[in-house]
């Protein structure tokens, strides 16, 4: 059997081990960047349970790597926001329809110009959707449930959702001014980066019985949301990190990068509620992003009655209180998974009822012409990973070196002879986010698969990109 778990001994002030899942060929492609230097930097945080974690995906990131993973002891350990990340939430929901392909490819340009008019993208972009700022707190605390209660959704929607589309700790109090004024005209925008919506269809079934339990079936039409919190949570994230090395400074730390806090501490505990705050920014975004790709696919196709409904909605870039069993032992921690997405197996109470007996939907973007993949969660994950798996791909190439080696223009003409429809804000957008600066998506999907942590449902390819 293939052997994916390459471990990196207690060396040098770490505390715990690390360890790097990843096939022989991926591995060589991570110990090339500081990926694998970061991973034994993670291991040396206070308080930190088991192992410093890298999933395929990884690369190298701010503090920790992207794809990595961390569980903090409650009483010993710190928060940290280089763990989580400057797009807080930065996430990934799915959308099924009861369109199939042939109706796609009838109005492919019809669709691909209504989206991007509809969903404002592109770095800075404002949305038509203004509120007060005393909405934005109420936003802030309710996440996607209170955009439904203003009648932007149905009840479905959050329910079919990680956190059921809230998390609870969130604080609006304990976000800037400074983080609210860059937020307020973002919401039920994508913005840039590697962010996008995607109108794709199922192109092949692994598991029948679970595709069947998620709505799923060949030829569907699904639409993929992948954005997050915006400058709202980017702003976040500075302040707190500015926070923290005035209370605490970097002395001691391997890396300037991973300033953190006690997660027992007052300004832990600020953090927290607002990371809680912020994930909730991104949880209503993409619920507007939601009412309205509804409400243009239903002008497209009108007369037909079209369906759009939330399969789930998955957290990337974020921080949970969970629980594990750990040498033998049941204890709370805190994970952090920054560019990692939760994996759970069947039964557990997070998940929603309808899924509960086949276990969490894993929801895998690709890169604009790849694939991008549904798993589920399985328990093998709870076991090694703090019920985590990958997020994506993960990046080969930075968005720089992308700039120089690429075209954006020859990418959007490459893909549409692929006979993907584009709408992009910019030429320079595609370049960095192109297929080629990705890891290979199929292997990466079929790592996890072989090591159990999640298992591939369904594959999907797209038709119609809008990027920022």
């Amino acid at each position: 059997m293939e052997n994916f778990r390459h471990e990196i001994k207690k060396e040098g002030g770490m505390n715990v081990p690390g360890v790097i899942y990843a096939s022989e060929k991926i591995y060589e492609d991570i110990k090339k960047d500081r990926a694998s230097e970061q991973v034994k930097n993670v291991a040396k945080l206070k308080g930190i349970v088991k192992e410093s974690i890298a999933l395929p995906d990884c690369h190298v990131g701010y503090g920790f790597p992207i794809g990595g993973v961390a569980a903090f002891d409650l009483k010993k350990g710190i928060i940290c926001p280089g763990g989580i990340g400057y797009d807080i939430n930065c996430s990934v929901r799915l959308l099924r329809t009861n369109l199939k392909k042939e109706d796609i490819l009838k109005k492919q340009k019809e669709i691909v110009k209504g989206l991007y008019e509809k969903v404002p993208s592109g770095v800075g972009h404002g949305s038509p959707f203004q509120i007060s700022y005393k909405e934005l707190d109420k936003l802030l605390e309710g996440g996607a449930k209170y955009m439904v209660e203003k009648g932007y959704g149905i009840k479905e929607d959050y329910i079919h959702s990680e956190e059921e589309g809230c998390m609870e700790e969130a604080d609006s109090s304990k976000v800037s001014k400074k983080a609210k004024a860059r937020g307020i005209g973002q919401i039920g925008t994508i913005g840039a980066g590697n962010h996008f919506l995607e109108v794709q269809f199922v192109d092949k079934l692994y598991n029948k019985k679970v595709a069947k339990d998620y709505g799923l079936s060949l030829g569907q039409v699904v639409v993929m949301i992948h954005c997050g919190s915006r400058g709202l949570g980017h702003q976040v994230a500075s302040d707190y990190i500015k926070l923290m090395e005035e209370e605490y400074g970097f002395l001691g730390l391997p890396d300037r990068q991973l300033i953190n806090a006690p997660i027992e501490s007052k300004l832990g505990k600020d953090y927290f509620k607002a990371m809680s705050a912020a994930a909730n920014f991104a949880f209503a975004n993409k619920q507007l992003i939601t009412f309205w790709v509804r409400e243009k696919l239903g002008e497209i196709f009108y007369p037909k009655k079209v369906k759009v409904e939330v399969l789930y909605d998955v957290c990337h870039n974020i921080a949970k209180i969970e629980e594990y069993v750990v040498d033998g032992k049941k204890m709370k921690v805190c994970v952090h998974r920054k560019g990692a997405t939760r994996s759970y197996g069947k039964g557990r109470k997070e998940i929603p009822a309808d899924y509960r007996n086949s276990g969490q939907p894993v929801l895998i973007p690709g890169s604009m012409g790849t694939a991008s993949y549904v798993l589920v969660g399985e328990k093998k994950s709870e076991e090694i990973t703090f019920g985590s798996t990958v997020h994506g791909a993960g990046r080969v190439m930075s968005r720089s070196e992308a700039m120089k080696k690429l075209s954006g223009n020859e990418i959007k003409n490459n893909l549409e002879k692929l006979g993907i429809k584009v709408g992009a804000g910019s030429e320079k957008g595609l370049a960095q986010e192109a297929p080629e600066v990705y890891k290979d998506i199929d292997e990466v999907v079929r790592i996890v698969d072989s090591l159990g942590i999640s298992k591939k449902v369904a594959k999907m390819k797209p038709l119609v990109v809008i990027k920022g």
